[in-house]
């Protein structure tokens, strides 16, 4: 079942003295409680894989309020040259080019270069996928937390996170967001990114922040996938 909002702060508060509450929130603000669910805000560090950003071309594009009528694809690209490329070699700059493959599996797949979103907003690419991460830390404890967009950035078709909306008992963290966006989108700090729902569950815990295998318990900022495992699941 699904904690409504006064559950929610109810639960933020400690059972005894030396027990931490179910749920932690930094910073918190009782104005974004909602019916059932917190609203999340965007912190101001995005990461993209280096591999999939071609040459020349920029991660995204400072918006200037003032001109956000009179952007061209030439606003993407570093010089007037890259431009030039991009027009006379299109397959170059197209992301289902083999020359940007993703690894899972490989380490390196998972360099990253930083991204900062000034206080003025910053406009995201389509063709690309980015890394963010929420203001907020949470910690959640008895409970199963997930995240969802809210519905206005459906309806801006901005989208959070692929898959990577569930989080797990016993989470401690920033949570990263998985970034897509279908159109040119302007993003700001601090905005209203999405939302955390708590539901309770049946059976004996098994927190994540006791789960050895865990990868991304405590992380603080955008954080780039681990290096999937590849298991031998052969029936014997």
């Amino acid at each position: 079942m699904q904690l409504t909002g006064p559950e929610i702060e109810r639960r933020m508060q400690p059972t005894s003295e030396n027990q931490k509450p179910d749920i932690i929130i930094e910073p918190y603000d009782p104005n974004c409680l909602g019916s059932n669910s917190y609203d999340l805000h965007l912190d101001k560090v995005l990461r993209v894989y280096k591999n999939t950003l071609p040459n020349g071309m920029k991660p995204a594009i400072k918006f200037d309020k003032n001109s956000q009528y009179s952007y061209s694809m030439r606003d993407w690209f570093e010089t007037p040259w890259a431009y030039e490329d991009y027009l006379l070699r299109p397959v170059n700059y197209d992301i289902r080019n083999p020359k940007f493959l993703l690894n899972p599996c490989d380490e390196k797949s998972h360099e990253t270069i930083d991204v900062i979103i000034p206080e003025s907003g910053l406009i995201l690419n389509p063709q690309i996928g980015y890394l963010g991460s929420t203001v907020e830390y949470t910690e959640t404890r008895n409970l199963f937390p997930y995240i969802d967009g809210k519905s206005t950035l459906g309806r801006n078709f901005l989208l959070n996170h692929h898959t990577a909306g569930r989080g797990d008992d016993g989470f401690c963290g920033q949570w990263t967001l998985e970034i897509k966006v279908l159109y040119p989108t302007v993003v700001f700090p601090n905005m209203r990114i999405g939302q955390i729902y708590y539901e309770t569950f049946i059976g004996d815990r098994k927190p994540y922040d006791m789960n050895k295998s865990s990868h991304y318990n405590g992380q603080r900022g955008p954080t780039p996938a681990a290096v999937i495992a590849i298991d031998n699941c052969k029936k014997k």
